[in-house]
């Protein structure tokens, strides 16, 4: 989808994040403009110092964007303050991320999981902001002066607590769905990794399926499901939708039943992106680490596909695994789902755990009774 709205984007001073943060602004709907860096963006009363922010004043004024991306979380209080020195809309981190989420749902759960984050967003952010609109309003707050805080609350509990049940529902039939290829005593394998790193290339390669991939960010933020065979095995091989750095809790909490899935899974493919520079590479191994631990995934579990080799070397794929600590699991294979190269041995790989002692026996047991 083409981007629409002219923006300055405020980030740190590192390649990666800078790198990172037009991506996300693209893929929401917005055309950065101009880049404008500050080592600290969370500390000041406008998240940048008040020198930085007159910069910015002045830049809008020379090249009239429509918003501001600012790449952190940021308070209300400091959003009103920018807002009231700029003048215009700011759009932070975590509204950018849900705004993307909003465009690439096409599911009715995946619909509701991001309502679900948005009013989450909206209430921590709501006495706040409804004390700051009716001191004056702003951009970015307009409307909200006609609510009274304890009103405007219950209204998104009331909302919360409606999504929850419908999502609840989604929840029981895909338990329902889990018991029955259990008793059908089919494996599974869950492909997971940070946004981009080429998991649903690596899903379409194995499965012979034309899902939509590319570049762009969060490609998937629904579970799919498709049967492949293994060394003469049925298993079943699912996406899931991809991480980033800085996820709040409550957006994992609202893919919650998409994400379980991992939890599940005979075995994680953990995914890559083998041909950036180590930094970044280390930076998205420990954001999906982070993920894949708030569902108990046991280490174990987890093959690490180091893809993209097509764009590096083999033996540059290894060096890296070697300076990241994993190659000591020796579930470490690199692969080019472009390519094709050393996908079988994935596969073998993969059939090798099926068989190790406990695994088999596991595939019928929750979370909870593995801890």
């Amino acid at each position: 989808m083409a981007s629409t709205r002219k923006a300055i984007l405020i980030t740190y001073p590192a390649e990666q994040a800078i790198k990172e943060a037009i991506a996300l602004a693209d893929a929401a709907g917005y055309r950065t403009e101009q880049v404008v860096t500050q080592r600290y963006i969370t500390k000041s009363r406008f998240g940048i110092g008040r020198g930085k922010a007159e910069e910015v004043r002045d830049l809008i004024q020379a090249l009239k964007p429509e918003v501001i991306v600012f790449d952190e979380v940021l308070k209300p209080s400091q959003m009103y303050n920018l807002a009231s020195i700029c003048k215009i809309e700011i759009i932070d981190r975590e509204r950018l991320i849900l705004e993307i989420f909003e465009r690439r749902a096409s599911t009715t759960e995946s619909r509701n999981q991001i309502k679900l984050a948005q009013l989450r967003y909206e209430m921590t952010r709501s006495k706040e902001k409804v004390r700051l609109a009716k001191a004056g309003e702003q951009p970015g707050f307009y409307g909200l002066g006609k609510y009274e805080a304890d009103v405007y609350m219950l209204d998104i509990k009331r909302r919360i607590a409606h999504l929850k049940k419908k999502l609840e529902k989604e929840g029981t039939k895909r338990q329902l769905y889990r018991s029955q290829r259990a008793k059908a005593g089919l494996p599974s394998i869950s492909l997971a990794g940070y946004t981009s790193a080429g998991k649903t290339t690596l899903f379409n390669l194995l499965t012979g399926e034309t899902k939509t991939a590319g570049a762009g960010l969060f490609t998937t933020l629904s579970t799919y499901t498709r049967a492949i065979d293994v060394g003469g095995q049925k298993v079943l091989l699912l996406d899931t939708v991809g991480f980033i750095s800085k996820l709040p809790a409550y957006m994992i909490d609202a893919f919650k039943s998409t994400l379980e899935e991992l939890a599940y899974a005979n075995i994680v493919l953990l995914v890559l992106d083998i041909s950036e520079p180590i930094e970044d590479v280390r930076l998205k191994l420990y954001s999906s680490l982070d993920v894949i631990r708030e569902f108990e995934v046991p280490e174990t579990r987890i093959i690490y596909v180091l893809n993209k080799v097509d764009m590096t070397t083999v033996e540059d794929a290894f060096d890296k695994a070697g300076q990241l600590g994993i190659i000591s699991s020796r579930r470490v294979i690199p692969v080019s789902a472009k390519t094709g190269y050393n996908v079988n041995e994935l596969k073998n790989l993969a059939k090798g755990m099926f068989f190790e002692e406990g695994v088999e026996n596991e595939k019928s047991v929750s979370p909870a009774d593995r801890a």
